[in-house]
């Protein structure tokens, strides 16, 4: 498993101990990088922005991208990367046409919840996306999602019908659809 954004470490920590993962953790932040090896999960001090150019191919079973999209300025060669690197993506992040994201819109304001804590003029998301464009962009990008659901409330209860109003967080699950490169040419 590879974990692009692993923050401090601790899911990565918790699926070791319990699931018997085995993994490393990508960061750029050097406490969190601290933090990792505290944890004794290894972690990689890397910039996202750069790519995954030092993985091969499919060099993972499974690549997580945990609320990570949403901070990275090309998102979309970020998700192709990681369909390039895993056999199978995880992706999950705010999901913005949450009804609670869309009422604060139409009182003229940009949202303020539990999971876009920021002020629009302090926040360190670069893009927002809802569970309908992700969809988009997976498909653009030749992508199969095997899953879709959203997350809502504190206890994070999956839902699938009418996610892109009702999620607060989206998920996804995908492979890629072809054997061509990422990057849509038979090069």
């Amino acid at each position: 498993m590879l974990d692009l954004g692993c923050g401090d470490g601790a899911f990565l920590e918790h699926l070791q101990k319990n699931r018997q993962c085995f993994g490393y953790g990508i960061e750029l932040n050097d406490a969190n990088v601290a933090s990792c090896i505290g944890r004794g999960v290894d972690v990689l001090q890397l910039n996202l922005e750069e790519g995954l150019k030092l993985f091969e191919d499919h060099s993972f079973d499974v690549v997580l991208q945990m609320d990570t999209l949403q901070h990275l300025r090309n998102a979309e060669t970020m998700l192709r990367e990681t369909a390039r690197v895993g056999k199978m993506g995880v992706v999950t992040f705010p999901n913005f046409a949450h009804w609670p994201n869309r009422l604060s819109v139409l009182q003229g304001r940009m949202p303020v919840t539990k999971h876009l804590p920021y002020e629009w003029y302090d926040t360190p998301n670069i893009r927002v996306a809802t569970f309908n464009d992700f969809q988009d962009l997976a498909q653009k990008n030749r992508l199969h999602v095997s899953k879709a659901f959203g997350l809502v409330g504190d206890k994070h209860k999956p839902i699938s019908i009418w996610a892109n109003l009702l999620a607060s967080t989206a998920v996804f699950t995908f492979t890629s659809t072809t054997g061509e490169n990422q990057h849509g040419t038979n090069d």
